[in-house]
């Protein structure tokens, strides 16, 4: 009959060897999911590029005035933190929500109302446990973000930002670089900055005739850069979630890998200790007989 020491190490033996198949799982189904979004973030480029183009052009031509264009005193500020909706991703809702949470700090000591915007359940429940008032919460989206994700929260952000519930919105995310490389950035959404054309391949701005106006055309397409700009926004936090996630479940294997075959070796070590001790018990019962 096995020791009790003997039958817990198998019992940890078997409960490492059924986690290491969950996190082995959850590897490749991040491994699949990063090819797909890291498709879809080259999809959306050109469009991005194109957009950029035609509102550096339009707002050339004299449609700078435009109230998604124009800068004001920020007494509110507005701040858009992108997390996971699920866990074992690593550091990767702690970097973003980190500095999310260091710039709300920054405004309030500077003398300003925040207004928090979340996307995401980690982000949530972070703020929520510290007491923070969420103003909007976006959950089950950026695991795989379609556009109308994006457009519903440029929405209820182009909404606030007209009714001056907010006079400047942030956005707090992760910009995929490589399957290794993903970095917590900031980036400004409101008021909108039009682009400009400061590297040798952005292409010159092009003599149109606009009819309307280029104000009438941008009230149309500054939403839709908007909408283009979070849709952006939501396939790089996407890619980076996967890519942190398949780092973190390649970890985990391997340092269940390590500890099952410490495992075995401690169990191996402990059937030798009790085979040990039973030949001894047998000769010395022997012995025993023998004198007797």
């Amino acid at each position: 009959m096995a020791s009790a020491e003997l039958r817990l190490i198998r019992r940890r033996i078997r409960s490492v060897e059924s986690t290491m198949k969950i996190t082995r799982a959850m590897e490749l189904i991040s491994t699949a999911r990063i090819g797909k979004a890291q498709s879809r973030l080259v999809a959306a480029r050109p469009y991005a590029q194109k957009l950029d183009e035609v509102i550096r052009n339009v707002a050339a031509a004299g449609g700078t005035a435009h109230p998604l264009l124009a800068k004001r005193d920020v007494e509110t500020a507005g701040i858009v933190v992108v997390s996971s909706d699920r866990g074992l991703a690593g550091g990767y809702n702690h970097s973003v929500i980190r500095i999310g949470e260091e710039a709300v700090r920054t405004h309030l000591h500077e003398g300003r109302r925040v207004n928090l915007y979340v996307v995401g359940k980690k982000a949530q429940s972070y703020f929520a446990y510290r007491k923070q008032a969420i103003e909007h919460a976006w959950l089950n989206v950026t695991d795989l973000p379609v556009y109308a994700d994006a457009r519903m929260i440029a929405n209820v952000l182009l909404n606030d930002y007209a009714d001056e519930n907010v006079d400047s919105v942030e956005i707090f995310t992760t910009q995929y670089i490589s399957a290794l490389t993903q970095n917590p950035i900031r980036r400004a959404l409101l008021p909108i900055e039009a682009p400009m054309g400061e590297s040798d391949d952005a292409p010159a701005p092009v003599g149109y005739s606009f009819e309307p106006s280029p104000e009438e055309i941008l009230d149309r397409l500054l939403p839709r850069y908007l909408e283009g700009s979070i849709y952006g926004v939501l396939l790089d936090a996407s890619a980076s979630e996967h890519a942190a996630r398949r780092r973190a479940m390649k970890a985990a294997t391997e340092n269940a890998d390590e500890l099952t075959r410490i495992l075995i070796r401690g169990a191996n070590q402990a059937r030798q200790t009790e085979i040990t001790t039973e030949i001894s018990e047998i000769v010395g019962g022997a012995a025993a007989l023998g004198d007797g």
